[in-house]
């Protein structure tokens, strides 16, 4: 007989990935490993659900009782493995410039609608913020849900609706990010690491009940609305690798 569960696994390589836990206002910080709630926003992209419609909240209701491994997979330099660095960036948003004016013309970000700087006491409000990114970073990650749903995200994921990347629109992926659906976890992680022993990397799976677990992420979402973005802690066990 079998199971009404699948095993999806995707691959996240790409020079540059950002996935933000407990970023608040101008600091823009990274985890060093995905999160789940980057993972639902990719599908939903890949399956062209806009925010905070009927089709997203749907999906999501789902997607909550799907359990996720995700694995740190190390990228080899020419003599050696490339170490995970996290980079810090810095931007600024809004703001505006007057583009008649050829002194502050591509100065500050983007024009104004009006033509005129958005100023207060003299001062351009463009918002200054800093953000962390990954570098030389490459992950696998297993979706273990319904037979159904998994075939769904695995269809967009080979033909998205909408562009995917890597926790930001700036970090785009270098490699298709579907790798294909297995029927046990073993053959799933054998498609992301061949023939190597899981235990000696590092990974993080999420666990079915607290006492499982030894750390907390808010990340499991509830609503990506931009009014009234939402998430709930998921519970999940840390493994460092040999």
């Amino acid at each position: 007989m079998s199971s009404d569960k699948r095993f999806l696994t995707l691959q996240l390589q790409g020079p540059l990935q950002s996935w933000g836990f407990d970023s608040q206002y101008n600091r823009r910080n990274t985890g060093l490993m995905p999160t789940k709630s980057a993972i639902a926003g990719m599908c939903c992209a890949a399956l062209g659900y806009t925010r905070g419609s009927d089709n997203e909240k749907e999906f999501l209701e789902q997607f909550g009782k799907v359990r996720m491994t995700a694995i740190a997979i190390p990228r080899q330099g020419r003599k050696k493995e490339l170490p995970v660095r996290r980079l810090q960036d810095y931007h600024t948003v809004g703001g505006g410039y007057d583009p008649n004016d050829p002194n502050e013309r591509n100065s500050i970000t983007v024009s104004a609608e009006d033509g005129k700087p958005r100023v207060k006491n003299g001062q351009a409000l463009a918002v200054l913020t800093h953000r962390q990114y990954l570098t030389d970073a490459s992950f696998g990650v297993i979706l273990e849900g319904d037979t159904a749903l998994s075939v769904d995200i695995a269809k967009a994921l080979a033909d998205p609706k909408w562009g995917i990347w890597l926790g930001r629109k700036t970090c785009i992926p270098t490699a298709p990010v579907l790798v294909g659906v297995k029927e046990n976890r073993d053959e799933a992680i054998s498609l992301l690491i061949g023939g190597k022993p899981l235990k000696s990397l590092a990974y993080q799976e999420e666990v079915e009940t607290f006492a499982e677990g030894r750390d907390s992420l808010p990340d499991q979402p509830i609503s990506f609305a931009s009014d009234r973005r939402l998430f709930a802690p998921r519970r999940i066990e840390v493994h460092h690798g040999s």
